[in-house]
């Protein structure tokens, strides 16, 4: 078996992604802080599949604690690179800190891949490199825009640092631009846990269904849109797990043509908050304490992706709808409170 290393494995794509690496026959590792994760998500990865996932606790921005994973794995075939501060409006709060830990984090973990000679990295970018679109659905070629966040910001910087640090040593790498993952695994045992207050749409739904949260705002609705709120691109997250998977096969079989290649993971369908929202209301029949609020800093109006490329190259194929996505991010919340 190809053993695999995927930083931030205790994270919500992290996890899931190792879930679906291990069910199609590799072996991995995990690199993960727990900083803004907990350990315990792999324990219950471990009750999907059967066997105990290691994690070394090490934060990737120290490089000498960095390599002492190298040194003790000399069979590492492949990275995929989650760890990232990812909340958009804390981003805007504390920039510093997102350039410091993402991109740090990144380049460290690029020069092991270039010292210990890993040929394949898989890095986890983001819709937010496009900015705010002309025009959409965005293909892997639209132009980018300004960032309109920091952590818009470190995932342009990020694919840059890639695309220059492979140009210099043997690693394959592909970047993959995945817009709104959403929903829990079928099994309900993993899903997404935030810490503190939901930074992301979806989790804000649930845990004011549930009562963890007395009311959800919705970030304004005055956009040039269907109902007035932000269009996005909801994928679910095991549909975003098995792309990470399709992508290391891409390159372990030597298909990729340019280095990095770029591959855009949404559903090619945009929906509004409001409708977001709705479709949640329709799988729980929970109607949702909601209010209207100023729009927020960091936002994009709308966009969604044109995802050709990746059907056609790895042969991916989003399989869950918007009410299937939904219904699962609610049971998963109901597991959460009886825990």
């Amino acid at each position: 078996m190809k053993k695999i290393l995927v930083t931030g494995g205790c994270g919500y794509i992290g996890v899931h992604t190792i879930v679906d690496l291990v069910q199609n026959g590799y072996e991995v590792i995990s690199i993960d802080n727990n900083s803004r994760s907990s350990i315990t998500i792999l324990d219950n990865a471990e009750k999907i599949l059967g066997k105990k996932i290691k994690n070394y606790v090490v934060d990737l921005c120290n490089l000498k604690d960095t390599e002492t994973i190298f040194e003790e794995n000399k069979d590492i075939t492949g990275i995929i690179h989650f760890a990232a501060y990812k909340a958009v409006g804390e981003s805007v709060e504390k920039p510093l800190m997102y350039y410091e830990n993402n991109l740090g984090s990144l380049i460290n973990i690029l020069k092991c891949a270039a010292k210990y000679a890993i040929p394949n990295f898989v890095f986890s970018s983001s819709c937010t490199v496009y900015g705010n679109p002309d025009v959409i659905p965005v293909t892997e070629d639209t132009p980018q825009k300004p960032a309109e966040s920091p952590y818009g910001a470190t995932k342009q910087m990020g694919e840059v640092i890639v695309r220059d640090a492979v140009k210099s040593n043997h690693v394959q790498a592909i970047l993959l631009r995945y817009f709104n993952p959403v929903g829990a695994h079928p099994s309900i045992s993993i899903g997404e846990i935030p810490l503190g207050r939901p930074a992301n749409l979806v989790p804000a739904i649930t845990q004011t269904a549930i009562g963890k949260l007395p009311t959800m705002q919705i970030w304004g609705q005055d956009y040039p849109t269907r109902d007035g709120s932000c269009v996005r691109d909801y994928i679910h997250v095991c549909d975003i797990a098995h792309a990470h998977t399709l992508a290391l096969n891409f390159l372990i079989s030597n298909q990729n043509t340019v280095n990095p290649e770029i591959f855009n993971l949404g559903t090619g369908d945009g929906f509004t908050v409001l409708e977001v929202i709705n479709a949640f209301e329709k799988t729980s029949g929970v109607k949702l304490n909601y209010s209207v609020g100023p729009r927020r800093t960091g936002d994009v109006v709308a966009i969604y992706a044109n995802n050709s490329k990746a059907k056609n190259e790895l042969g991916w194929q989003p399989k869950y709808n918007l009410d299937e996505m939904m219904d699962s991010a609610w049971k998963w919340e109901l597991t959460l409170k009886k825990d």
